[in-house]
């Protein structure tokens, strides 16, 4: 039989080290499914849902470099979007294969018809439609190498009737090109950089996802400088472990040293970050920043000096040029602000709650104790990105996913599913809010069917806890982010997967260890306090008038349980403020 389309399209993915695509199967994408079926080397994971299917690959393409999803026809497309935008704000490289409605009736608003180039558009970084054989092998060609070296999303519109065709001869290179280059600012802006930082006592140093390849680079030279060392959420795993200079996270899940040391610099200097939060960011010093993607140099901070690079080569580079401080006193200060702040932290993990209102601090530092060393861990967006960002910890072999970009609930199962199929035999967390698994709860289904051991532990505040804090401290009650939930353990057991509910802060432990020692997939359903609150590092006048106000509102609408609720759950908090 000759080769058709589909055929030259899955041998073209083989040979890109594509090991599986994540999808819904249906009409216009039926000959790609049944190509994969008789190609026998690639595996097609059957999602119930292609949001999970983008989500899935999107962990992949993370791991290991590149991974592929795909839709068919207008819904298909639609349901890829949000996970599509996701991957590629997190720079995940992705093929999306986006299957439509028959090419002789484009244009006539036919079933299902969508435009794939206008769907697509803002999400992607490549983004075209193939209607004539001779076209698919050298889009193909060009989506995959846009979606690694540009990393991000790359998507291939396909017609269902273009599949069915015999394929064209293939005119351009069918294997992938990894290349790599040495990326290092001129010889004269590393000598200007070398001589500020000589210029400055009170340095501090701030990584983004950019420097997580440069771990050894950047705790040699906070070591010469004698800097602390802050880190975005993306950057933890790769930059908090066996650094003497690390002092936490900033930004809205972070803590306050490293808020601190970054407004108490006289010199500070980014490294790969394109942290968004500006608020957050000093104004009244002196800013460098080293940046892969000069175009991201000064749009969240008054940069005093931009240099294009990466930061790997470039620290590399400029390392020989800076000499030994003496003056640690800035840094010795620093790490006292850390030590206090984590004091603090541990303070609500010796306070574990009570029934039904366990601390959900208590339960992400017990994770952290019973997980091991080479863990995944993805987070749901909310408050269970923010236990996971302040109690879990990085080892050097830990990897943590979530949608930190884009900002989405619903990411961390489906990840966890892309996890766990790119990296077999290592333990996959998820940390879920309830709110966020229940949005894509179908494809717990997918875990079981495929037997993948993922671990989901689900923080059930019943409520949308990050949302009700937004209100509050805007000043405004919280009204509509309570949850009715199911019985997730329950839900669990009925597909397949063992189910625990924990109620009472005493079973915790056992609970996690028993679902972690369990050969399959396992959720663990703990009933944590709604009140917790997540405070951010530096705490404005205006959000406690706004809590203030936002509690009043309470009282007067009759609501007085649920002030002295707030008040309970968060005493060591509102002590703070006081």
């Amino acid at each position: 039989m000759a080769k058709n389309v589909a055929d030259q399209l899955v041998e073209m993915l083989v040979n890109a080290g594509i090991k599986r695509i994540y999808a819904v199967t249906g009409d216009s994408l039926n000959n790609v499914n049944d190509a994969v079926r008789r190609e026998g080397s690639i595996q097609w994971i059957h999602v119930r849902h292609e949001e999970a299917g983008a989500y899935a690959a999107g962990a992949e393409a993370q791991l290991n470099g590149l991974a592929c999803c795909a839709g068919s026809s207008g819904p298909g497309h639609v349901h890829l979007i949000n996970g599509l935008y996701d991957a590629n704000r997190s720079g995940a490289p992705v093929i999306a294969i986006a299957s439509t409605i028959p090419s002789f009736e484009f244009g006539t608003e036919y079933f299902q018809e969508t435009s794939t180039i206008k769907l697509f558009d803002d999400c992607s970084l490549y983004n075209q439609i193939a209607t004539t054989p001779k076209q698919l092998p050298r889009m193909l060609q060009a989506a995959i190498q846009a979606a690694i070296q540009q990393k991000g999303v790359a998507v291939v519109g396909l017609p269902g009737d273009l599949t069915e065709q015999d394929a064209a001869e293939i005119t351009t290179a069918t294997q992938v090109f990894k290349s790599t280059a040495v990326v290092t600012p001129s010889a004269d802006d590393l000598q200007q950089l070398a001589e500020l930082i000589g210029k400055h006592h009170k340095i501090t140093m701030f990584c983004g996802i950019g420097a997580a390849d440069a771990h050894d680079e950047v705790v040699e030279l906070a070591g010469k400088i004698n800097a602390p060392v802050a880190y975005s959420f993306r950057a933890k795993m790769e930059i908090q472990y066996d650094n003497p200079n690390e002092i936490g996270m900033t930004g809205l899940l972070g803590l306050p040293a490293a808020y601190h040391s970054m407004h108490e610099s006289d010199l500070l200097i980014l490294l790969g970050t394109d942290f968004p939060y500006t608020p957050f960011m000093p104004t009244d010093c002196k800013i460098v920043q080293v940046e892969i993607k000069p175009e991201r140099i000064g749009r969240r901070a008054k940069v005093d000096m931009g240099l294009h690079g990466s930061v790997k080569d470039t620290l590399a580079a400029l390392l020989p040029l800076i000499a030994q401080k003496t003056d640690d006193s800035f840094l010795k200060a620093q790490l006292k602000v850390y030590a206090d702040v984590k004091e603090k932290m541990q303070t609500y993990v010796d306070d574990t709650g009570k029934k039904d209102l366990i601390h959900p601090e208590f339960v992400a530092s017990t994770i952290n104790d019973l997980a091991t060393a080479d863990a995944i861990f993805t987070v749901d967006t909310g408050m269970s990105c923010v236990w996971g960002s302040r109690y879990i910890q990085a080892t050097g072999k830990r990897k943590m996913l979530g949608s930190f970009n884009h900002g989405s609930m619903a990411n961390a199962m489906p990840q966890a599913i892309g996890a766990a199929l790119a990296c077999p035999g290592r333990q996959v967390i998820a940390l879920c809010g309830d709110g966020g698994l229940s949005m894509l709860l179908g494809d717990l289904a997918t875990i079981t069917q495929y037997k993948l051991p993922v671990k989901i532990i689900v923080f059930n505040n019943r409520s949308l806890g990050m949302v009700k804090l937004e209100m509050e401290v805007a000043g405004l009650p919280d009204w509509q982010t309570d949850m009715l939930n199911p019985d997730f353990a329950m839900v669990a057991q009925a597909m397949g997967i063992k189910g625990f509910t924990v109620t009472d802060p005493d079973h915790v432990k056992q609970a996690l260890q028993e679902a972690f020692m369990y050969k399959g997939s396992a959720l663990v359903n703990i009933m944590t306090d709604p009140n917790a609150l997540a405070m951010p590092p530096k705490v404005e006048f205006d959000q406690v008038k706004g809590m203030t106000l936002s509690m009043t509102k309470l009282i007067l609408s009759g609501r007085m349980d649920e002030v002295i609720d707030t008040v309970k759950g968060n005493y060591k908090h509102l002590k703070d403020l006081l």
